[in-house]
Formats: C-alpha cells, structure tokens, sequence
C-alpha cells in the first residue's frame, strides 16, 4: 500500500464512510503532517470519536490498522513536497555531510530539550518510590524499544540483582503473569500503541503490579493502563522507526531513574557496583 495516494484514496472513498469516518477524514486532510505525529488515541480526541473509530477507518480503506495509515500518509505527504526528496524529518537527499552533522545534533538536542521540559519531578520520585520497594523490576519492550530496555537492564545490573529484562514476547507475557503487587514494570514504547507491550500491560495491570511507562503520547493505548507516565519529547515520522533521537530520549529518562535509584540506595548501590566492577576487570587488558 506505500504507492497509493492516501488523498485519492479518501476523496474516493469519502461518501461511503460513516459520519464518524468523515469526520475523522476531514480531520486529516486540514491537519496533514500534524496527524504524522499523532497517536491513535490523540486523532480519536482531535476528532471527538473513539479510537476504534479511528481503527474502523484504516479499515474502511483496506489498512491494516493505524500504524499502516500513518506509513501510507508519510509516502502521500512525502510525494506531494516540492523539492529534493525527503529521508526524514528535515533531511534531504540533496543534504552535504555539514548539512546532516548539523541538522542531526539539532534534532537530537532538540529531543532532549523537549523531554527535559516534559519532565514531572513528582513523578520521577514517585517512579522511584515504586522502583526502590519493589521485589523485582521488570524491563519490557519490542523491537527498537526492546534495546532501550535492554541498555536499562545492564545499567540498573550493575548496582542492583532485582531486575529482568526478558528478549522474547512469549517469554516477557509469562514474566508478566508472574509478577506480583510488589514487582514494577517499565514499558518502554514510543508510540503507546504496539500490540505486544500492551497485552503485556494487560496482564501486569491484572496482576495488580505497578506500571511505569516510557513513551512519546500522554495518552495512547498503553498509558491507559500506567500508573506513571515518563514522556519523551522526540518526534519521530512512520518512516523513521527506530530513530536515534526517540533512543537517546528514552536513555536520558532511564539515565536519570539510575542516578537517582543509586542516590537513594547509595549503600547497597556503591556495594553492588564495586562487586560488579571487579567481576569484570580481568575482562579487560
């Protein structure tokens, strides 16, 4: 579907939809390249509709779901722009090394100024209330997410041995079916709404542990069922799954949940570090 004209689509479309469909329509014709960057449950409130609404739409016209609209539209805007072909974001094809050194460290201070000025200090202190309590603390993410949570589990191994960090999605559901009012879980998940991390929600919400999740919308599918929401502030396009920008963001956000943990615990932490330390010096030449 990337090659269709998600413009013609609607346009050829729009009478057969419901009310609730051209409302939803006309919401992303007038709002294109916001809509971009927009989770499912925040088109669903800008159009005063639900999201299975949304979902019924991407349907309608033989999507898959909301993701592969936003995959269709990024092509539409794409093919519509005037000038050098866009790569994302800002960068072009027509772009020199000086350009992409300067428009990447841009987008990348740009990431961690937004998330800075995203952060609830109460709630970082609340999250690490949780983290400290807990029995166990469990890492959970898929796909490009799933590196975030692994780089959180080996920096949080080194001062504590309560953490997990499972690489398969059957193996991170039966984690979660484990868990227990006592344990924490951090989900990690741009977007909010991929299947896998919310059925792990799912089941981490019905075993009445607490949930901390790391993403880029204040409300999406996933942040329904988080008892704190830590946001980072990288926009990241359809196109650009995986972005460094959205990495280096939700790393800051774990960076600082270390520190403080470590602050808190400093002599259990300095302990265990030095312990981990030396495990590995005959590692090293």
């Amino acid at each position: 579907m990337a090659n269709v004209d998600i413009f013609s689509l609607i346009r050829s479309r729009y009478n057969a939809f419901t009310n609730t469909e051209k409302k939803v329509a006309d919401y992303i014709i007038e709002n294109t390249k916001d809509v971009l960057y927009m989770s499912i449950t925040d088109l669903a409130d800008a159009c005063n509709v639900g999201e299975s609404s949304v979902f019924r739409f991407c349907k309608t016209m033989n999507l898959k779901g909301y993701q592969e609209f936003k995959i269709v539209l990024a092509h539409s805007v794409s093919s519509q722009d005037q000038g050098a072909p866009q790569l994302s974001g800002e960068i072009t094809m027509d772009d020199t090394v000086a350009d992409l050194s300067s428009k990447i460290f841009n987008t990348t201070v740009s990431a961690l100024t937004e998330t800075r000025n995203l952060l609830n200090v109460n709630d970082i202190s609340e999250a690490i209330d949780y983290m400290v309590s807990a029995d166990r603390i469990h890492f959970f993410g898929v796909g490009a997410s799933l590196m975030t949570a692994m780089e959180a589990k080996n920096k949080f191994i080194r001062i504590t041995n309560k953490t997990e960090c499972s690489l398969d999605t059957h193996l991170q559901i039966m984690s979660a079916a484990l868990m227990t009012p006592k344990d924490v879980a951090v989900l990690i998940s741009y977007s909010g709404s991929t299947k896998d991390t919310i059925d792990v929600a799912k089941v981490v919400k019905e075993r009445g542990a607490k949930i901390i999740s790391i993403t880029r919308f204040a409300k999406s599918p996933l942040t329904n069922y988080a008892d704190i929401t830590l946001l980072c502030g990288a926009n990241e396009g359809p196109l650009q799954g995986g972005s460094l920008s959205a990495k280096i963001s939700q790393l800051y956000l774990l960076d600082l949940l270390y520190v403080e943990y470590f602050k808190r615990t400093f002599n259990e932490s300095a302990r265990s570090k030095e312990l981990t330390a030396n495990s590995v010096i005959e590692k090293m030449l």
